[in-house]
Order: C-alpha cells, then structure tokens, then sequence
C-alpha cells in the first residue's frame, strides 16, 4: 500500500467507502465484515463512513455499527485505522435523503456517532451536505465547537463549492483538513475544489469516484453504466480492471486526492486496493482526458 497525508495523519492512497455494507441492496453481514476485513488485509487504513448510511428508518447509524464490529473482529492490528464519519444527512426510510446541519443537530450527532464507534473522540468528521436553511457559518461554527471540545480531533466538509470550503478554513483554520465531493471519470464539475483544497492542503476524497466506470450504490440496479471508454481500452491493454485504472487516474490527479470507492464484497475492494501500484503513462493520461462527461 502507498500512503497519503489527510492533515498530519497518513492514511492509505485508497479508502474504502462503506456505505454500500448498510443502504439498500446491502449484503448480509458475514460478507459485509468480510469486506471490512479484506480491506484491511489489503493495506487500507481508511474507512468512510456516516450516521446516515442506513436503509430503513429506525436504524440510523448502522453503518457505524457495522464498522465498529468488523475492527473489533479484525485478527490484527487497528490503531492506524481512520475512521471518518459524517453527520448532517437523515435517511427517513422512503429512499430519499434529508438534510438538517443545524448546530445543535450536528453536535447531538457527532456525540452519537462516537458512541456508536466506541472512541472517546472521532478521528475525522465531516459536514454531510450545505444546509441551505441554515447559514453556512453556523453549521461550520459547529464544528469548531465539536474541535474545541474534543468530541473530534479533525473536521471536514462535503458537497460543498469554493467558496464554502474558503469560509470553512477561515472558520476552523488547520482544524479543516478534508473535503468530500463527488468527483469521478464522468462527472469532474469539482475541479475547482480539488485545485483549492490542494492549495490549502487539504485531502480531496472524491466520493462515487468510480462514476461511469461502475454503477454508484446510489443508483437503482438499471443504473447506467459506461462501456468501451478509454479506461476500458487501457485496462484491458494492462490486463487490470477498468476501475483500477480510474483509481490510478484519480491519484494522477493531485497528490491531495484520496479516492474511498464504496465496496459491497471483499473482492472489489481488494481490486481498488491494487491501483496503487498502477502508474499511468502521459500518453495514457492524455487519452483519459478526453473521455466524455456527463
């Protein structure tokens, strides 16, 4: 495994996105720790995860259970394991996502979380979404706050623009050390965040990184996926997967970029694992470039 910095923390070049082990179309849970494990196996030292990764409404925080279980059934040794979570996200149990960032809810939140976690303080937390009825400040001020009392030990943002990421690091200065937006093959309108969390050095954690490559767990299982691209042609020229080669060509992107594709059985994980060891000629960058966008 290779290794990149969130902050003064190095973590693996890839996560694991866990929301897949708790939304619909969920594995049983003997698959789903086996993920977590095989995960681990490969070297990952990052997992993501949220209150909000749940299917049904009466069970908010699975997913954080989840996690919580597969560490504390690992053989070995889980110290070095960061986990990120978010809160801000609600899933009523319909399908649909809510949003609710006000301070109260986040602090109420993250303090849960934790539990669900069984640490003293959380590694890495995230703003889920932009909360558009409440000021942007003021849910980021949250944050502050949750740093300040040592409920957290590092704070991040997700689906959020240049601007909210500029306003959140005058807010927490090095508190702010990652931001989450989706970013992937077929869907890059986050280039401008990317450059700029680069330049404030920050990590960029490209949520759904494998866009137009494989089907998102957000999608319905007639959801869309690509065939025949560029990264279809080069991966089969490597004899690799194409998402390997997304990988690849994210971590190309820029050294802040640190890729969590979600992962629903062990072997998918173990795949991602490997696009460390891919390094991307310029020619073949060049001819990724060029691959549509939705």
């Amino acid at each position: 495994m290779k290794y990149r910095a969130i902050a003064h923390t190095d973590v693996s070049a890839i996560g694991l996105g866990a929301m897949p082990l708790s939304i619909e179309h969920r594995p049983d849970e003997t698959r789903a720790i086996a993920t977590v494990h095989a995960a681990l196996d490969a070297g990952v030292t990052l997992i993501d995860t949220a209150d909000s990764y749940h299917w049904h409404a009466d069970e908010a925080g699975h997913n954080e259970l989840l996690i919580a279980r597969a560490l504390a059934r690992y053989g070995g040794d889980t110290s070095h394991v960061l986990v990120a979570t978010k809160g801000g996200r609600g899933r009523p149990g319909d399908g649909s996502w809510t949003v609710t960032a006000t301070p109260a809810h986040l602090k109420q939140a993250a303090e849960a979380s934790a539990k669900r976690l069984g640490v003293d303080a959380i590694g890495l937390y995230q703003l889920h979404k932009p909360d558009p009825t409440v000021p942007w400040a003021e849910s980021v001020g949250a944050l502050r706050e949750l740093l300040d009392a040592g409920t957290i030990r590092a704070a991040g943002i997700s689906n959020v623009t240049a601007a909210q990421i500029r306003q959140a690091h005058q807010i927490l200065g090095d508190g702010l050390v990652s931001v989450q937006n989706q970013y992937s093959p077929a869907i890059r309108d986050s280039e401008p965040e990317l450059q700029l969390s680069e330049q404030l050095g920050l990590a960029f954690l490209p949520w759904s990184p494998l866009g137009g490559i494989s089907r998102s767990s957000l999608d319905g299982p007639s959801g869309h996926t690509s065939i025949g691209t560029a990264f279809h042609r080069i991966a089969a020229e490597r004899g690799v997967s194409p998402q390997q080669i997304a990988l690849a060509w994210l971590l190309a992107r820029s050294p802040a970029v640190i890729p969590v594709p979600g992962a629903s059985r062990p072997g998918s994980i173990t795949d991602s694992a490997r696009a460390v060891e891919l390094t991307l000629t310029t020619q073949e960058l060049t001819e990724l470039e060029d691959v549509p966008q939705s």
